[in-house]
């Protein structure tokens, strides 16, 4: 995203980005936030929530950014993503810096996700039947996550894996927010339709720049009710770090794709 004038970004949805045509919703905010931290100087999102208004499609966007507060630690803003004038998200999001708080006393009642090797795992790539998203990153899903693929779903609403870039480029905040939104809904191991699951609501809750290497995932869904599901997400780096966590509110699928 690059400035145009104050409080205003361009920018462009890329190609290969999407599922079905529409750019991933992880995509999107990551493009928002990136404009939202250009706008308030700050290196970080810490936490930042999307309410999704209409389908993004390959070509220009436009960010509008305006500052809410800016404080001696944290800024807040709010952000739209338009295309041709269209509203895609409507963002409000506090930054900072990841890491500024090391040495504080920490507890962790959690644990990274119990995985097989990448290798061990199913890859879920374009050449597989998934989506074109897959070809611009590696995901690889576990196996006992991985049978909705071929009609054949565990059953439990998870879905577990390894995520990074391809090339293994360098992962950041923002490829977090990508993260958080890039694996199968937990649902299509369910026995509902493999199909588009549109999120209304996606917040994202940044705790630590990811070390390089792969990040473990680990996604969930207890509810499923009156036409909606929530998915809870976490994201653990290659130290066993919790590095983000996620919750979506998003449509049950209704239809095969």
């Amino acid at each position: 995203m690059s400035p145009i004038e104050p409080g205003r970004y361009a920018g462009a949805i890329c190609k290969d980005w999407d599922i079905a045509g529409n750019a991933n919703g992880g995509y999107l905010l990551a493009l928002a936030a990136r404009a939202m931290m250009a706008e308030t100087g700050a290196p970080d999102p810490v936490t930042i929530t999307a309410h999704y208004l209409s389908p993004g499609k390959v070509g220009a966007v436009l960010a509008a950014v305006q500052t809410v507060r800016r404080g001696r630690r944290f800024a807040v803003a709010t952000a739209s993503l338009t295309a041709s004038g269209k509203p895609l998200i409507q963002v409000l999001g506090t930054f900072g810096e990841l890491g500024a708080s090391a040495g504080v006393v920490e507890r962790i009642d959690a644990a990274p996700p119990d995985l097989p090797t990448p290798e061990s795992c199913v890859r879920h790539d374009p050449v597989g039947g998934a989506p074109r998203l897959y070809g611009s990153i590696d995901l690889r899903l576990h196996p006992a996550d991985a049978g909705f693929k071929h009609g054949d779903p565990s059953g439990l609403l998870l879905s577990r894996g390894w995520f990074r870039l391809r090339d293994d480029e360098h992962m950041d905040a923002l490829a977090l927010l990508l993260a958080v939104d890039a694996f199968p809904p937990a649902v299509f191991n369910g026995c509902l339709p493999v199909a588009w699951t549109p999120t209304l609501e996606l917040t994202v809750h940044l705790r630590a720049r990811p070390a390089p290497g792969w990040l473990r995932a680990r996604f969930s869904t207890r509810f499923v009710s009156a036409g909606f599901l929530e998915e809870d997400g976490e994201i653990w780096d290659s130290e066993d770090r919790l590095v983000a966590q996620s919750r979506q509110l998003a449509l049950v699928p209704l239809g095969e794709a």
